[in-house]
């Protein structure tokens, strides 16, 4: 059966031309959606390996970060005892002498305690020494309380040991004595 109808023909044409032209458009989609595909995947490998790169670069300042609090935390008193060195030198050189007289020992041992205590205050130490003042029970410490009739009551009158502060908080209160009521 031949058909003889001139549109048949035409139809079956236009209808495999649709077919095509329904190809080439999935065809094209399909190419633009792998294209994009591609870009993304570039674009994300781009991310991931500077995201790899970000992760280390954080995990070496963690690591240098440590290192250099390590290292402060262990040469933290060099200055300190840099300045120690000339009282310890002092020191030696006192106990190298042989015989001399006891007023040279003692200018020796008094220069040797201001050197000391010029260390102490060079790294924010004060010493307290509160002979004649008010009992302050913040910085001093009261072991006993003695007669003391020219004096006020509660100043101090003996100090059985001075007391130290480093940058205004209490290290050591002062021992003392204070005149009674």
């Amino acid at each position: 059966m031949h058909n003889n109808d001139p549109h048949a023909s035409n139809d079956a044409q236009d209808g495999h031309d649709d077919l095509a032209a329904e190809s080439a458009s999935e065809n094209a989609e399909l190419e633009a959606l792998q294209s994009q595909l591609k870009t993304l995947e570039a674009s994300h490998a781009e991310l991931r390996e500077t995201v790899l790169r970000e992760r280390a670069e954080l995990e070496n300042q963690r690591r240098r970060m440590q290192r250099d609090l390590e290292q402060a935390r262990r040469f933290a008193n060099e200055k300190l005892l840099n300045e120690l060195l000339p009282v310890y030198d002092g020191l030696e050189g006192g106990l190298a002498v042989e015989g001399g007289d006891l007023a040279s020992m003692r200018e020796g041992i008094s220069l040797t305690l201001k050197a000391l205590l010029k260390v102490g205050e060079n790294n924010g130490m004060v010493q307290i020494d509160p002979l004649g003042q008010p009992l302050d029970p913040e910085r001093h410490h009261a072991v006993s309380m003695v007669e003391a009739p020219d004096k006020a009551p509660g100043t101090v009158v003996t100090v059985l040991q001075k007391g130290y502060v480093l940058n205004d908080r209490l290290l050591r209160p002062a021992l003392v004595a204070v005149a009674k009521d």
